[in-house]
């Protein structure tokens, strides 16, 4: 590829073909219901699960399943490591071998093979299965193939902890809720996979008892002695607890699990939970043909992505998301019809009957968000629901009062779940107690769902772009985002990676609630920006940057959206005219593809920091397509087009 030159200044009609690729092709993926739902990739955990839970249930086999997942899962075998990785072009991961080498072995690949040999001399050099995560040490426990006794006891009594309890379920994330809860009972009962290969992985063990080393950034070594000390204490009396009041637990958990079951969506809609819920029904004795396991295990069904020689499973599906964005996108590109559709398909998706788990701790708050899946009703998240009113309140000059009432409820729902801290979390309210992060079970660190200046800036952008720029919830807010400005003048990004996708967000947020380029804060952020821009034009970054040190940006070959996340933050903050912006649009016309997109592997989304990442295939579908037309109209001076919000 030539270098940047200024002398390749972008014509009007070359700008415009792009754009009308790009729109051209975002157009044909769009579903005749009007929305848009694209893959939604994570690494090899979910698929090596997948093929792990069919054998736990002793399905029948499916031997061209089995075949396309196997090719699936040996292509991610990383060249270098040998391993496993959680993300492209990552390092090691040695939970994630774990659950591949498993899967593969399960489905017959024979453990001397050479591509079987290099993972397991890469499983014990890293100290072997032992030194697995716990839900990669639970997986095995379930199958004989690891002791139960290296799980952390969680007792099912738990369920019955009051909202003030120190070890409420209700404190944890809505993750962790609908994961921990059938898991609650697998690993009181105790079942044993049925397994009817009898496939175990003996050869991944070294002998030495070890722990495991995934922690979260905010461990504290009182908090994880005291933790230790309470496991051992409820592993020595496991065995005394009253019958009556463990068969009431269990029961419990049982109908908290069948009361948000959500149909063919799942429990929480997310692969764990779902998976887990099968298993948990199973184990109480529902038959396969009973309605709610037989709704339980399609909806795990429902994640398969099928491809001509592959197949994988999704961790979840993203359409309210990646039709919001896409609306966002057409209309930053003039493309109205299409973003009705989405807009008239996403209305009657807003939650407005159902108190979610939310409403524990603001329960006097009215439903009214949408979910991220097509159906998650009882776990709306306030990201959703801002970008979703953003795209209504675009579209209201030309659309009239169709989307005034479902603006106004989710504006009242997301106000409402505002945190003491002036921030917003994903999907509850001050779900900030970070001693639990220090449980033996929550050695991922990913246990809770704090505020984040990332879903903070969403719904400053929200509000700021419905005329709200002042007043005491808007100053909290801006005030939490100041404070959480990195030194480099970046912001931590949750849910995308990382930095780019932080900085991005709260940029169009301050612009939106009116702070200039001349402020400081903003100045520090384009010159972060600025200073971190590939010498091709574009930006990068790697997942890396989610590591325990927080060092910042961690340097990678630039991506399609992220260069796109990098644009709009600049062209929020006045920068339109700049160099940068000119050299990363540069960067985006000559890297579109053939079929008007952009081709992306890197993961640039955020499950959980240091533990799970997303590769959304839709970003890189809808973000260039969307920098670009916002550039457009800024040089045409086009403000009917350009919608600060975002």
């Amino acid at each position: 590829m030539p270098p940047y030159s200024p002398d390749q200044a972008h014509a009007a009609n070359a700008l415009d073909a792009t754009i009308d690729r790009a729109a051209a092709a975002l157009a044909a993926a769009q579903r005749p219901d009007g929305h848009w739902v694209f893959e939604l990739e994570a690494d090899a955990t979910i698929p090596a699960e997948y093929i792990l839970l069919r054998h736990y249930l002793s399905e029948p086999d499916d031997l061209p399943l089995e075949a396309r997942i196997g090719r699936y899962l040996r292509r991610l075998q990383s060249p270098a490591h040998h391993g496993w990785s959680l993300f492209h072009d990552g390092g090691f991961d040695l939970s994630a071998t774990v659950k591949a080498y498993y899967a593969l072995k399960m489905i017959g690949d024979d453990p001397a093979a050479p591509h079987m040999a290099r993972a397991r001399a890469a499983v014990l050099a890293a100290g072997g299965a032992a030194a697995a995560n716990v839900f990669t040490r639970i997986q095995l426990a379930l199958y004989a193939a690891g002791p139960w006794s290296a799980v952390p006891t969680m007792p099912p009594e738990l369920i019955f902890a009051p909202r003030w309890f120190p070890f409420s379920l209700s404190r944890t994330s809505y993750w962790s809720r609908t994961v921990v809860v059938p898991l609650l009972v697998l690993a009181t009962l105790r079942p044993v996979a049925r397994n009817p290969r009898g496939v175990r992985v003996d050869e991944l063990y070294t002998g030495s008892r070890v722990r495991a080393t995934t922690r979260a950034a905010d461990t504290r070594a009182l908090w994880r002695t005291g933790f230790g000390l309470l496991d051992r204490a409820l592993k020595a009396g496991d065995g005394w607890w009253p019958r009556r009041r463990r068969a009431a637990a269990i029961a419990a958990c049982r109908d908290w699990v069948l009361a948000r079951l959500n149909g063919l969506d799942g429990l929480g809609a997310i692969y764990p939970a779902m998976a887990n819920s099968v298993m948990m029904l199973d184990a109480l004795g529902f038959p396969p043909e009973h309605p709610a396991r037989a709704a339980a295990r399609e909806s795990v069904e429902r994640l398969l992505v099928h491809r001509a020689d592959e197949t994988y499973c999704q961790p979840c599906v993203s359409p309210v998301w990646d039709t919001a964005l896409a609306a966002h996108a057409m209309l930053e590109a003039g493309e109205e019809q299409a973003a009705d559709a989405a807009l008239d398909w996403l209305r009657p998706r807003q939650v407005l009957d159902v108190e979610g788990d939310w409403a524990g701790q603001k329960p006097d708050v009215r439903p009214g968000g949408w979910a991220f899946q097509y159906r998650n009703d009882h776990y709306p998240d306030l990201d959703d629901t801002a970008v979703v009113v953003m795209a209504m309140d675009r579209a209201k000059d030309r659309r009239g009062a169709a989307d005034g009432g479902a603006i106004a409820r989710g504006v009242e729902w997301t106000v409402g779940l505002q945190s003491r801290n002036g921030g917003w979390g994903a999907f509850d309210a001050d779900n900030d107690h970070h001693y639990l992060n220090n449980l033996p079970f929550a050695d991922h660190g990913a246990l809770l769902d704090p505020p984040t200046a990332d879903v903070s800036a969403r719904v400053v952008s929200m509000l700021a772009q419905l005329g709200e720029r002042d007043g005491p919830r808007m100053a909290a807010a801006l005030a939490y985002l100041a404070q959480e400005q990195e030194a480099d003048g970046s912001w931590f990004g949750r849910w995308g990676v990382n930095h780019v996708y932080g900085t991005w967000s709260v940029l169009c947020a301050l612009n939106a609630a009116g702070l200039t380029g001349a402020d400081p804060m903003v100045a520090k952020a384009v010159a972060w920006l600025r200073a971190i821009q590939n010498p091709d034009g574009g930006w990068g970054e790697s997942c890396d940057s989610y590591d325990l040190g927080r060092t910042g940006h961690a340097p990678a070959p630039a991506t399609a959206s992220q260069t796109a996340w990098a644009l709009l933050g600049l062209m929020a903050a006045g920068e339109a005219g700049s160099e940068a912006v000119a050299r990363g649009i540069d960067w985006l016309v000559r890297h579109q593809a053939a079929d008007g997109l952009w081709g992306q592997e890197h993961h640039t989304g955020g499950g959980f920091p240091r533990v799970f990442y997303l590769r959304y295939h839709g970003y890189p579908k809808y973000f260039p397509l969307w920098a670009l037309a916002r550039w457009r109209n800024l040089q045409r001076g086009n403000e009917g087009r350009v919608a600060w919000g975002m």
